[in-house]
């Protein structure tokens, strides 16, 4: 009788492996948005007035608000795939519109649809996306494999962020183009009126292929994908992921943390082009400047990656509030040219919260509730944003009836002052809340 030895068992292979590069495209796809670096000045060039902009924005975000938590809720009664391929399709649908929209007196109103159908594709998208790549993990290795993907994530999400603020910019200024056919050779020449929409052209390449890579998704195995009463569920996902959200410590005060950063330095981005007027940067650097800021994203994917696995929760909190907290002083300052150097923290805290928040809040929230509970983030997120723009104005307004003859740009100046104090507010309020609720700590 021949001994014969055991052979070792080789790691099993993730039947659902796929799902993660596809995730990674769809996300990249679905955020790259060529128009972005140009969006106010097409839409005014278009012939739209300033109040109708508002209006559009307005209601972009009020879409978000309405639609967010239902389409998570929606998306773990259903399936997860299903809501992701809806999102697909409803970006097609919003490209389309935006790129085809006649001139004239519909043209705001078509635009308002593209505005409330664009609002409800990023309400499908937010939450199931992440939660069908995280369940198509294998559940022994997730807290390791995770943080993997998510860097990926930030790196490919920079790249493609950069790339479209280049392209983007310089497919919708006719100067551009004219200069790059003539090196060419080519004997085409463009008006600033046909080159207007380009860059809403290079959008709707993208929203197909980000379609395209929603169908090819799978749904993980063990998840269900239908139910007979879908709104039932969806009004019991939803209560049941809100007493969650409410009765555990650390997903609220991650949530809360999550909030104060974000909204904080969207804040800031919202009026970037008015902070680099002010330290006397020439406008044509704006883009540049923003595409450094995308670039940064690089860096912050590999130092999110190791904090996440070898520093606790709070002592990140602490770092990321350091940071923030002295690009804020710093944006005070305005010192001239060299106050862009506030870009760099910004820059690294704001992917490195997103980071952090995809990765503790799937970690924490088990399968049933993943995508509802990634849905009050969303939620969460655009609140927060429209809270702290309130309060700016309001601040802004206060500064004015003191100083009604000041000019604009001084003025922008003043309010800056406002940010380091609301900040650290908030903070403290942050830290004191967690302190007092430490003896009631309870876990998911």
């Amino acid at each position: 009788m021949f001994y014969s030895p055991v052979p070792m068992s080789e790691p099993k292979a993730n039947p659902f492996q796929r799902n993660l590069t596809l995730f990674i495209a769809f996300r990249v796809l679905f955020s790259a948005r060529f128009y972005y670096p140009v969006l106010g000045v097409l839409f005014l060039d278009l012939g739209l007035t300033l109040e109708q902009y508002a209006i559009l924005n307005a209601a972009w975000a009020a879409t978000i608000i309405v639609f967010e938590i239902p389409s998570g809720a929606l998306a773990d009664v259903i399936g997860r795939r299903r809501m992701v391929v809806a999102a697909g399709a409803l970006m097609v649908l919003e490209i389309a519109i935006f790129a085809f929209a006649p001139t004239g007196p519909l043209l705001f109103w078509l635009l308002l649809l593209n505005r409330i159908v664009s609002g409800a594709a990023e309400a499908c998208a937010s939450g199931a996306d992440e939660a069908l790549a995280y369940d198509s993990l294998p559940e022994e290795n997730r807290d390791v494999e995770w943080p993997k993907v998510l860097a990926r994530l930030v790196r490919w999400s920079s790249a493609s962020f950069f790339i479209a603020m280049i392209l983007g910019a310089a497919a919708f200024d006719a100067n551009i183009v004219n200069s790059l056919t003539s090196t060419l050779g080519l004997p085409f020449r463009w008006t600033s009126a046909e080159t207007v929409r380009w860059p809403v052209y290079l959008t709707l390449a993208t929203a197909v292929l980000a379609a395209g890579c929603a169908c090819l998704l799978r749904e993980p195995s063990g998840h269900r994908s239908g139910s007979r009463h879908p709104i039932r569920g969806v009004l019991a996902n939803v209560a049941q992921a809100s007493r969650f959200v409410f009765s555990t410590r650390k997903i609220l005060l991650l949530l809360l943390a999550g909030v104060l950063f974000d909204s904080t330095i969207r804040l800031f981005l919202t009026f970037a082009s008015n902070y680099y007027r002010l330290i006397e940067l020439p406008a044509f650097v704006n883009g540049m400047l923003g595409s450094a800021f995308a670039v940064l994203g690089f860096l912050a994917a590999s130092l999110a990656r190791r904090l996440a696995t070898n520093v606790p929760p709070a002592q990140v909190a602490a770092l990321l509030a350091g940071l923030l907290l002295s690009a804020l002083i710093g944006l005070c300052a305005a010192t001239p040219i060299w106050g862009a150097w506030v870009l760099i923290p910004l820059g690294l805290v704001m992917p490195m919260t997103q980071f952090f928040l995809s990765n503790y809040l799937n970690a924490w929230t088990s399968s049933e509730l993943r995508a509802t509970v990634l849905s009050f983030r969303g939620m969460a997120l655009n609140v927060g944003y429209g809270l702290a723009g309130i309060g700016f104005a309001s601040g802004t307004a206060f500064l004015r009836s003191r100083s009604p003859g000041l000019e604009n740009d001084a003025l922008f100046g003043q309010t800056l002052f406002f940010l380091p104090g609301a900040f650290l507010f908030g903070a403290l309020a942050l830290a004191g809340f967690a302190w007092l609720t430490r003896p009631s700590i309870t876990q998911p």
